[in-house]
């Protein structure tokens, strides 16, 4: 009996132990399964979220050196600085993107291009004169002597009518004696005819002869008055002088018109004629504008200005126009040209190109090389390199120029460097590249190369750091040591940074 309890017990724990194992077992692949089912889910998620958020990359490169590309992340040869990545999105279209609220900070201004119908034409520098062919003389046709002089000198002003100058003229009395002598005398009208004839053939005024007949007495006195409100330009008389038939007393030029003389530039001589027009402006008062057209082309080239003179008549109501004053001309052609325009202000121009920021279809913002033409009034017209409709940028476009120039998007090298697409992925030449200059200490030196400790390199927007600068031979600064604080000179090839001049300064080394 104890026995086969016993065989029972050792049976029954036998079965308990088979199932506690192979619940365990189960339970541990459904674990396990679990787990594998759960990291496939989690990979297929990530997998799903990755295909999404995942930007392609095309190369890496170092900011301060675009033009070089690597296809690899790591630290970047020409200075302590890992490689950044240039991604499909960025690196696959051509311009820059800058952000929106970014462009709003900056004040950023949009323009566009528009074609007008604008009149040929080119700006010069004239000066106010007297028109000639208005002035007015004043003559003695008797003998006389001036009486008194109302006139004081010169240039001064008078008014149409004013007294300039009494005259006595004694040769008018005896005519005059022998008329009212025969009107007391009752003499037939033939012979008082005949004597009103003769004292018209001496000069005598028609208000003194008719005055005869109101009054009864002889004038020897006449006042000579100013023809027109002017200038007193001559006064070749004094108080008590004695004058000649046909001698001028005085020279009285008209203000209600001048002549406005234009110095027109050798270069364009044969391209101005009478009858263009002219659109002036004072350069003291930029409100005060005149109008008119080229009257005629005075002859003969100034030696000294070489300029071409070229004469108009401007109206001047007020008075306010005085002979010497400096206009600012525009003369245009009479025939209306179609040009393209921007602003003036959104053109970059350096002396060897002008350049404009276009605004792409998708937003991004390129440099692009334009041919401008002449300036109209606030515009530029633009000869080649944009079409109708393109914006373009009106402000802010030096900051653009140079982030586009950091990012190789243009080349900032001048000189023979091509234009167009081709030449943002082309590296500066080291002939025609410009020298840049800075202080460093020397870190490590190399038989290609020296890594400087430098200071910022202003030129180049660069802050200080620590670079590798490529040497133009193993055997080049062989004087300089580790340690030395240097003055160097560099320039940017296609393989770089390469020195051209490393001193050390003296007491420099650290």
């Amino acid at each position: 009996m104890r026995q086969t309890h016993w065989m029972r017990t050792l049976i029954a724990l036998f079965v308990v132990a088979v199932s506690v194992g192979a619940g365990y077992m189960v339970g541990t692949r459904h674990t396990r399964s679990a787990l594998l089912e759960g990291s496939a889910m989690a990979a297929t998620v990530d997998g799903k979220d990755a295909s999404k958020t995942d930007r392609k990359i095309l190369y890496w490169h170092d900011p301060m050196v675009p033009s070089q590309h690597f296809d690899k992340p790591g630290k970047s040869p020409f200075m302590d600085m890992p490689l950044q990545p240039v991604y499909a999105d960025e690196g696959g279209a051509s311009g820059i993107k800058i952000d929106p609220s970014l462009q709003q900070n900056l004040g950023i201004r949009y323009a566009t291009a528009k074609r007008e119908e604008t009149k040929e034409g080119f700006d010069a520098v004239g000066t106010t004169q007297f028109d000639e062919s208005q002035a007015d003389v004043i003559q003695s046709r008797v003998t006389g002597y001036i009486d008194r002089l109302y006139a004081n000198a010169p240039m001064q002003r008078v008014a149409k009518g004013a007294p300039i100058a009494s005259l006595f003229v004694p040769d008018w009395l005896a005519p005059q004696e022998e008329y009212l002598a025969l009107k007391h005398g009752h003499a037939d009208q033939g012979l008082l005819s005949a004597s009103r004839s003769r004292m018209r053939a001496m000069s005598i005024p028609e208000y003194i002869i008719k005055a005869l007949d109101r009054t009864n007495k002889a004038q020897s006195h006449v006042i000579l008055r100013a023809p027109e409100t002017g200038v007193l330009t001559e006064l070749n008389v004094r108080n008590g002088a004695m004058v000649t038939p046909g001698q001028t007393l005085a020279k009285i030029a008209g203000l209600s018109k001048l002549w406005l003389v234009v110095e027109v530039p050798e270069s364009m001589a044969l391209q101005v004629h009478p009858g263009m027009g002219v659109n002036a402006v004072f350069a003291g008062d930029s409100t005060q504008h005149f109008t008119g057209h080229i009257r005629e082309i005075l002859p003969g080239i100034s030696a000294t200005s070489r300029t071409l003179q070229a004469r108009l008549e401007i109206d001047n109501p007020s008075f306010r126009m005085t002979p010497g004053m400096l206009m600012r001309a525009h003369i245009s052609a009479d025939k209306a040209v179609s040009r393209l325009l921007v602003p003036s202000e959104a053109v970059i121009t350096t002396g060897k190109r002008s350049v404009v920021i276009v605004k792409n279809h998708d937003g991004r913002l390129q440099p692009v090389q334009v041919t401008i033409g002449d300036d109209i009034g606030n515009d530029t017209e633009i000869l080649g390199g944009l079409t109708q409709g393109q914006q373009v940028v009106a402000s802010g476009q030096f900051l653009i120029d140079s982030e586009a120039s950091l990012k190789s998007v243009f080349p900032r090298q001048e000189g023979n460097a091509p234009s167009g697409p081709s030449a943002a992925a082309a590296p500066p030449s080291a002939t025609s590249a410009p020298s840049y200059q800075t202080t460093g200490v020397v870190k490590q030196i190399t038989p290609s190369s020296m890594t400087f400790s430098h200071q910022p390199v202003p030129a180049l927007h660069w802050p200080a750091m620590t670079m590798t600068f490529g040497k133009p031979s193993p055997a080049s600064f062989s004087g300089v040591k580790v340690g030395q604080t240097v003055h160097f000179v560099f320039k940017s090839s296609s393989d770089g940074y390469q020195l051209t001049t490393v001193e050390p300064i003296a007491g420099g080394a650290r």
